[in-house]
Protein backbone atom coordinates (compact mmCIF):
# COMPACT_ATOMS: atom_id res chain seq x y z
CA UNK A 1 0.00 0.00 0.00
CA UNK A 2 2.60 2.47 0.83
CA UNK A 3 5.60 1.23 -1.21
CA UNK A 4 7.55 3.19 -3.76
CA UNK A 5 7.31 6.52 -4.13
CA UNK A 6 9.97 8.64 -5.68
CA UNK A 7 12.84 10.37 -3.95
CA UNK A 8 10.99 13.50 -2.45
CA UNK A 9 7.94 11.56 -1.59
CA UNK A 10 9.55 8.89 0.50
CA UNK A 11 11.43 11.39 2.59
CA UNK A 12 8.19 13.03 3.57
CA UNK A 13 6.95 9.63 4.63
CA UNK A 14 10.31 9.27 6.83
CA UNK A 15 10.42 12.54 8.31
CA UNK A 16 6.83 12.05 9.33
CA UNK A 17 7.57 8.50 10.68
CA UNK A 18 10.46 9.77 12.40
CA UNK A 19 8.65 12.34 14.18
CA UNK A 20 5.98 10.81 15.00
CA UNK A 21 7.57 8.23 16.83
CA UNK A 22 10.29 10.51 18.52
CA UNK A 23 7.46 12.69 19.85
CA UNK A 24 5.66 9.55 21.61
CA UNK A 25 8.55 9.30 24.15
CA UNK A 26 9.29 13.38 23.94
CA UNK A 27 7.03 16.01 22.81
CA UNK A 28 9.69 17.96 22.23
CA UNK A 29 11.26 15.70 19.75
CA UNK A 30 12.20 17.02 16.32
CA UNK A 31 13.33 14.68 13.20
CA UNK A 32 15.77 15.99 10.62
CA UNK A 33 16.31 14.04 7.63
CA UNK A 34 18.98 15.32 5.54
CA UNK A 35 18.49 14.73 1.70
CA UNK A 36 21.14 16.99 0.49
CA UNK A 37 24.30 16.25 -0.83
CA UNK A 38 26.07 13.01 -1.52
CA UNK A 39 22.79 11.36 -0.08
CA UNK A 40 20.43 12.95 -2.83
CA UNK A 41 18.72 10.88 -4.93
CA UNK A 42 20.22 7.82 -3.02
CA UNK A 43 20.03 7.66 1.24
CA UNK A 44 18.72 9.66 3.97
CA UNK A 45 20.42 10.83 7.05
CA UNK A 46 18.34 11.12 10.07
CA UNK A 47 18.61 12.70 13.17
CA UNK A 48 17.01 13.75 16.26
CA UNK A 49 16.95 16.94 18.00
CA UNK A 50 15.98 18.42 21.11
CA UNK A 51 17.04 22.29 22.01
CA UNK A 52 20.87 22.34 20.84
CA UNK A 53 21.17 18.26 21.70
CA UNK A 54 21.39 15.63 18.66
CA UNK A 55 20.85 12.36 18.28
CA UNK A 56 23.34 10.72 17.27
CA UNK A 57 25.38 13.41 18.57
CA UNK A 58 27.35 16.07 16.26
CA UNK A 59 30.36 14.38 16.25
CA UNK A 60 29.00 10.42 14.87
CA UNK A 61 27.55 10.12 11.56
CA UNK A 62 23.74 10.10 11.34
CA UNK A 63 21.74 7.15 11.02
CA UNK A 64 21.53 6.10 7.22
CA UNK A 65 18.72 4.54 5.44
CA UNK A 66 19.18 4.07 1.77
CA UNK A 67 16.18 5.28 -0.33
CA UNK A 68 15.70 1.50 -2.33
CA UNK A 69 15.17 0.23 1.13
CA UNK A 70 12.71 2.94 2.74
CA UNK A 71 10.88 2.69 -0.31
CA UNK A 72 10.65 -1.05 -1.05
CA UNK A 73 9.72 -1.77 3.32
CA UNK A 74 7.72 1.28 4.45
CA UNK A 75 4.45 -0.50 3.56
CA UNK A 76 5.64 -3.76 5.68
CA UNK A 77 4.55 -3.86 8.87
CA UNK A 78 7.23 -6.07 10.85
CA UNK A 79 9.80 -3.36 9.02
CA UNK A 80 8.28 0.01 10.48
CA UNK A 81 7.97 -1.66 14.34
CA UNK A 82 11.41 -2.33 13.84
CA UNK A 83 12.21 0.95 12.60
CA UNK A 84 10.07 2.33 14.91
CA UNK A 85 11.80 0.77 17.94
CA UNK A 86 15.00 1.99 17.03
CA UNK A 87 13.93 5.96 16.59
CA UNK A 88 11.88 5.67 20.35
CA UNK A 89 15.42 4.36 21.89
CA UNK A 90 16.64 7.36 20.42
CA UNK A 91 14.48 9.95 21.39
CA UNK A 92 14.61 8.15 25.10
CA UNK A 93 18.61 8.74 25.21
CA UNK A 94 18.41 12.07 23.96
CA UNK A 95 15.49 12.74 26.56
CA UNK A 96 17.74 11.75 29.35
CA UNK A 97 19.48 14.84 31.02
CA UNK A 98 23.30 14.39 30.81
CA UNK A 99 25.72 15.25 33.46
CA UNK A 100 25.70 14.73 37.24
CA UNK A 101 22.72 13.20 38.79
CA UNK A 102 21.22 15.87 41.73
CA UNK A 103 22.84 14.74 45.21
CA UNK A 104 20.27 13.41 47.65
CA UNK A 105 18.57 15.56 50.41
Amino acid sequence: MFSGGDYAEVARWLTNFVTSHAKRENPHVEAAVDTQGDREGRSYGVRLLLGSALEPPADRAPVELAFEEVASRRGELAWCQALATRVRERARALSVPSGPSPRPV
